[in-house]
C-alpha cells in the first residue's frame, strides 16, 4: 500500500510503501479485542480489600442473652447486619493479570494497523522537527497534518532530538505522544490520527514485520 509521505507543514513531499504484512495483515476482531480486555485488566492494581466479619474490632460480648428478651437472636456485634459490622464475600487484593502469547499480541496489533490504513488513518511525515519549540507550533503543525482529531503520535525513540517535540506536545489534550516500540492496541485504537514518522515506521517494521 503506497501513502503520501507529508512534511510537518502538512505538504506532500513523496510517497512511501507500507510494509503489507503489517498494514494489510487479515483483520481479526476477536484478537483486537481479547488483545484489548487483556491490556485494561493488567493496568488494574487489584488493591480493593474491605473486612470480613473476623477482622472488625469488638464484638467480643454476646449483645444479649439468647432468649426471653423477644428479639432475634444475636451472636456477635461484628455480624454483618450490625453497623460497623464486617462484610460478606468481601473483595481482597488479588491480580486481575491475563496472559496473552506475545505471537498473538503482535498479531492484534498488525491488525489494528492494517484496519488503521484501510480506513487511511495512518499519516507518514519526512521527519519531526519544529521551527520553534512551543505548544503552539506543535498544535499548528498537527493542524496541518491530521486536522483536529484524537492523535497517536509515534517517535522512533527516547533519544534528546526528539526531547523537543515531547515538550511541545506534553499540553495538548488531543495528542498521545508514544514510542515506537511501545505501540499498544488501547492507543492505537483509541486515535482517530496515527502519525508516523519515516523512522518510526522502520522501527514498527523491525518488530511487527
Amino acid at each position: 500500500m503506497e501513502v503520501d509521505v507529508v512534511n510537518m507543514k502538512g505538504k506532500k513531499v513523496g510517497t512511501a510503501e507500507l510494509p503489507p504484512a503489517i498494514f494489510e495483515a487479515p483483520i481479526k476482531v476477536d484478537l483486537m479485542h481479547q488483545a484489548y480486555v487483556r491490556q485494561m485488566a493488567n493496568k488494574r492494581l487489584g488493591t480493593h480489600a474491605t473486612k470480613g466479619r473476623s477482622e472488625v474490632a469488638g464484638g467480643g460480648k454476646k449483645p444479649w442473652r439468647q432468649k426471653g428478651t423477644g428479639r432475634a437472636r444475636q451472636g456477635s456485634t461484628n455480624a454483618a447486619q450490625w453497623v460497623g459490622g464486617g462484610g460478606i464475600f468481601t473483595p481482597k487484593p488479588r491480580s486481575y493479570e491475563k496472559a496473552m502469547p506475545k505471537k498473538m499480541r503482535r498479531a492484534a496489533l498488525r491488525s489494528a494497523l492494517s484496519v488503521k490504513a484501510s480506513e487511511s488513518e495512518i499519516i507518514l511525515v519526512d521527519e519531526l522537527k519544529l521551527e520553534e519549540i512551543k505548544t503552539k507550533t506543535m498544535a499548528e503543525a498537527l493542524r496541518a497534518i491530521a486536522g483536529d482529531e484524537m492523535v497517536l503520535l509515534l517517535i522512533p525513540s527516547n533519544d534528546p532530538e526528539y526531547l523537543d517535540v515531547k515538550r511541545a506536545s506534553a499540553n495538548l489534550t488531543n495528542v498521545k505522544l508514544l514510542m515506537a516500540n511501545y505501540l499498544n492496541i488501547r492507543d492505537l485504537l483509541g486515535s482517530k490520527q496515527v502519525v508516523v514518522p519515516l523512522a518510526a515506521l522502520d522501527v514498527i517494521t523491525g518488530y511487527l514485520g
